[in-house]
């Protein structure tokens, strides 16, 4: 680690009040030591990773940290504070802070030794050396491992006790396997890792994990994973290949709770074990799955869980959206809306004519469109009881347009199908057929589920929903169409691709599926609206350039791009580094665009594009008007926000000199 701090950044008398404070103190000694090339953007990066979650940690240690392309080098920088500064643990204020800054692109030799650091902040004699140390250059020294600080005698009673769980164990020690992961995969992950070891020693536990970080990822041995008797998942990121895990009580949580409550994790594996708990994964008989397995599922109540599956199945479907809604849209420009009528290129292609070329792509299209349904179901349940539950999802997604309960239907079907899996996956079965459940018993009884539900259940009053909604869609018009548009700009554009732009996005999509009126008029608010954040965000930089760092500014540049081609994320630098300002600013634009868009009757038969689609649009000069206006709005509002903060000299970017004033 002798590369990754130096004495020039250690600050045993930290002074900051907040952690923006201590991230900027500690950040400005790795500018100066040409580790940090651009100050503001460093530190945007460092809070859109704390916006993630607190870095906080039990035991009075801040460990902000990020990968960030202003980073030249894998760095660390260390400040000791006699106050505490609020970092989001549960037990208070933290006086050690740890900033790590990693390049976009670190190796993963640079990243084991910041995960070796992780390790060791679960150690309270390397702390306690840290917070009794004078000398920068010394406690740079025990940072990097120089010195390796003696841990604090355990107590005698302690030592007994341990001794005793040890005896106890003996015969036969309780195994436990266990996986860390955590967003960015530099330190939580490693510390839970590192906490969830300790307890285990100290309980006479044999304990094997699995760090799912970015300094790399080795699989346990299939053959330790068999011997285990529980497992435990201290994860904030999709446990990858958990198949792996399946057949065995799981304890499933997050990755903080693998730090701050390691023993009461392995208490609760214990205890599964002990009642027969299996997991509602489905055992891998095939041993480990390429690639990455399914989200896992995630714990909180059950409006999180629901949201996660949601967003599943619609993350999986877009690209059939994207892909299918821009063949047919080309088409149309090449051949005209008639061209959705041609007979099949199978027999009547012929190379010379556009209309056949027209008439492929929309035969593409078309093909690609009609798995959407499907694709949505089956990945909802994927995200509900993973692989076993994509067949089950599949068949009530084709089942759904076989009745014409459409978009709708394909939601239902994908949480029957789910739910199906995960009650079947809680039936005990003897130990010889748990290798054919996941392949041939599951998916079987599940699909009966599923198809009877949906043909003889439920699936006729959803068809009957779906078309009162296709209709009340085309019966829209004057205030209630604005209204719409209103609502629909708004979610498109408060979390900028999170899970209500998605939700907005996904209901303009459905539409698609049988297009009508109403359904291409709410397609071309969605996208008008999505565009605007990102090229008001563009706009602003532009014309008040004071009131922006310099990343900012390269940003905006970008972000001219990002939304003409309707990618709404290329506003979330700017969000991040102010949201107070910039999301509130972006809404109201969006909410302007989705009205007018609504109100001039704008429609769209293509799901993606921006710009680039506009001869597609129904009323395409009066569709650019309204992102035109929206994004005036958007850029006034947060003009005027941030110029509001301003004063002389109290926050333009270095390298501009003194701030500039802007009235209101």
């Amino acid at each position: 680690m002798s590369e990754l701090i130096t004495a020039e950044l250690v600050d045993l008398d930290l002074s900051a009040e907040t952690k923006s404070e201590a991230a900027r103190s500690l950040a400005e000694r790795m500018v100066s030591a040409g580790r940090v090339t651009d100050l503001d953007g460093f530190l945007a990066d460092v809070a859109a990773r704390e916006a993630q979650m607190p870095t906080g940690l039990d035991g009075g240690i801040g460990i902000p940290h990020c990968r960030s392309e202003h980073v030249t080098a894998p760095t660390l920088a260390f400040g000791r504070s006699r106050r505490g500064i609020d970092f989001g643990a549960a037990d208070g204020p933290a006086d050690l802070v740890f900033l790590i800054a990693a390049p976009a692109g670190a190796d993963d030799d640079h990243l084991a030794i910041l995960s070796s650091l992780a390790r060791r902040l679960m150690d309270p004699g390397f702390t306690d050396a840290l917070r009794a140390e004078a000398d920068p250059a010394v406690a740079a020294a025990l940072v990097r491992g120089e010195e390796a600080p003696a841990t604090a005698p355990e107590p005698a009673e302690a030592a007994t006790e341990k001794t005793a769980t040890a005896e106890r164990t003996a015969a036969k020690p309780f195994r436990i396997v266990a996986v860390t992961s955590c967003p960015t995969g530099i330190a939580h992950t490693y510390m839970a890792a590192e906490s969830l070891e300790a307890a285990a020693r100290a309980q006479g536990v044999v304990l094997d994990v699995e760090t799912q970080g970015s300094a790399g990822f080795e699989r346990l041995d299939p053959a330790v994973i068999a011997a285990a008797d529980a497992v435990i998942w201290a994860h904030d990121v999709d446990v990858r290949e958990k198949g792996r895990f399946g057949g065995k009580p799981v304890v499933d949580t997050g990755v903080k709770a693998g730090i701050n409550r390691p023993a009461e994790l392995i208490a609760e594996a214990r205890a599964k074990a002990e009642r027969g708990e299996i997991s509602g994964i489905a055992e891998d008989g095939a041993g480990p799955a390429e690639g990455t397995g399914g989200p896992s599922g995630p714990s909180g109540h059950f409006g999180v869980r629901l949201r996660t599956y949601l967003m599943s199945g619609v993350s999986y479907m877009v690209p059939f959206v994207a892909a299918g809604g821009l063949l047919i849209a080309l088409s149309f420009a090449i051949g005209g809306y008639e061209i959705a009528g041609a007979k099949s290129v199978a027999d009547h292609f012929v190379w010379g004519e556009s209309a056949s070329w027209a008439a492929l792509l929309n035969q593409i299209g078309t093909a690609a469109f009609g798995f959407l349904v499907p694709v949505l179901a089956g990945y909802i349940a994927y995200g509900m009881a993973d692989r076993p539950a994509l067949v089950p999802g599949f068949v009530g997604g084709a089942i759904a347009l076989t009745i014409d309960a459409g978009f709708l239907g394909g939601l239902v079907a994908g949480l029957l199908a789910g739910a199906a899996v995960m009650a079947i996956q809680r039936v005990k079965v003897h130990p010889t057929l748990r290798g054919i459940m996941p392949v041939l018993v599951i998916p079987l009884l599940a699909s009966i589920a599923v198809g009877f539900l949906m043909f003889i259940v439920v699936g006729k009053p959803i068809a009957s929903l779906q078309n009162a909604l296709t209709d009340w869609l085309n019966g829209l018009s004057g205030s209630n169409a604005v209204i719409l548009g209103v609502v629909l700009g708004l979610m498109m554009c408060f979390d900028m691709g999170g899970p209500l732009n998605k939700v907005a996005y996904a209901f303009a999509v459905g539409g698609l599926a049988d297009p009508t009126p109403g359904s291409l008029k709410v397609m071309a608010a969605v996208m008008a609206a999505g565009m605007v954040p990102p090229l008001a965000m563009a706009l602003a930089t532009t014309l008040r350039r004071g009131l922006f760092t310099r990343t900012e500014r390269e940003n905006g540049r970008a972000a001219w791009v990002l939304g003409a081609s309707f990618i709404t994320e290329g506003a979330i630098p700017f969000a991040a580094a102010d949201p107070l300002r910039v999301i509130p600013s972006v809404m109201a634009g969006g909410a302007v665009t989705g009205a007018l868009s609504m109100a001039f009757g704008c429609t769209l038969r293509a799901p993606h594009g921006g710009v680039f689609v506009v001869p597609l649009i129904g009323e395409p000069f009066l569709y650019l008007l309204a992102i035109a206006v929206g994004t005036a709005v958007s850029t006034a509002l947060v003009v005027v926000l941030k110029g509001m903060r301003r004063t002389p000299g109290s926050g333009a970017p270095a390298e501009d000199g003194p701030a500039v004033a802007v009235a209101a």
